[in-house]
């Protein structure tokens, strides 16, 4: 199941199986995605926080759900990309802290970020070569766009395992930070997000996912489009308040 904890305008939804590494099973999709579906209709949400119960953030799938049966990894992954659907068109910002070891689809998830920090000591591997399967939960769409075709390439193919700053390097993560401080930081950095315009960073998110397959004509007309829509929020007319007037903005999300 996923822990779902309030901290003001942040929702903090932890992934909790310690006991398995957060190893993903049906059940712990659901939970995700019914707490995601849950923060969009909560207007009094402003940002999202995901992390992982223990020592991990997800050794990704729990293979041992599978029993001796052949998967349907293809019935399967539609609960993923449920998930990976919800994550993309979060209507609030989203904030990952990375704990510990993320992998294959664990790893997946936490690309998914807005933000992402990892603890000292957390690791990342793609891992789906080791079982002779092919990347899944979006992260062929992700991870070359993060690093690069060639990088991902290596990181796909080879299925190093990198460390917290290892990543860091690559891109990402955004900050690496002491692991007794993760959740701390995670949680201001989520805070800040939801004291902020949330429907200009929802646009924003929109525009750079879908500007990788527009030419620049169309990535000009999409900009005007969202553009248009950012600039009727009540938020826009704060911060423009608050320009003229040379105060901060307050933002209310709307």
């Amino acid at each position: 199941m996923v822990l779902r904890e309030r901290q003001g305008g942040v929702l903090l939804l932890t992934l909790n199986r310690p006991e398995k590494l957060n190893a993903l099973t049906a059940e712990l999709l659901e939970s995700l995605y019914q707490s995601l579906k849950e923060a969009n209709q909560d207007p009094s949400v402003r940002a999202v926080l995901l992390t992982g119960a223990g020592k991990a953030f997800s050794a990704g799938q729990d293979l041992n759900e599978f029993g001796e049966e052949k998967p349907d990894y293809e019935g399967h992954l539609r609960r993923y990309n449920r998930v990976v659907e919800a994550l993309s068109g979060l209507e609030k910002p989203l904030v990952v802290a990375v704990n510990g070891p993320a992998a294959g689809a664990g790893m997946s998830l936490a690309l998914w970020g807005d933000l992402r920090l990892a603890a000292v000591g957390a690791s990342f591997t793609t891992a789906f070569v080791r079982i002779g399967l092919v990347p899944d939960s979006g992260m062929s769409f992700l991870l070359p766009r993060l690093v690069g075709l060639s990088k991902a390439q290596e990181l796909l193919f080879l299925s190093p395992r990198l460390s917290a700053e290892e990543a860091l390097a690559l891109g990402l993560v955004h900050k690496v930070v002491p692991a007794e401080s993760l959740l701390e930081e995670a949680l201001a950095l989520a805070q800040t997000l939801a004291q902020g315009p949330t429907r200009a960073y929802v646009l924003t998110r929109k525009l750079l996912l879908e500007t990788y397959r527009l030419s620049l004509t169309e990535a000009l007309s999409l900009e005007a489009i969202l553009q248009g829509e950012a600039g009727r929020t009540q938020d826009h007319e704060e911060g423009v308040r608050a320009f003229r007037e040379k105060r901060p903005p307050r933002f209310q999300g709307r």
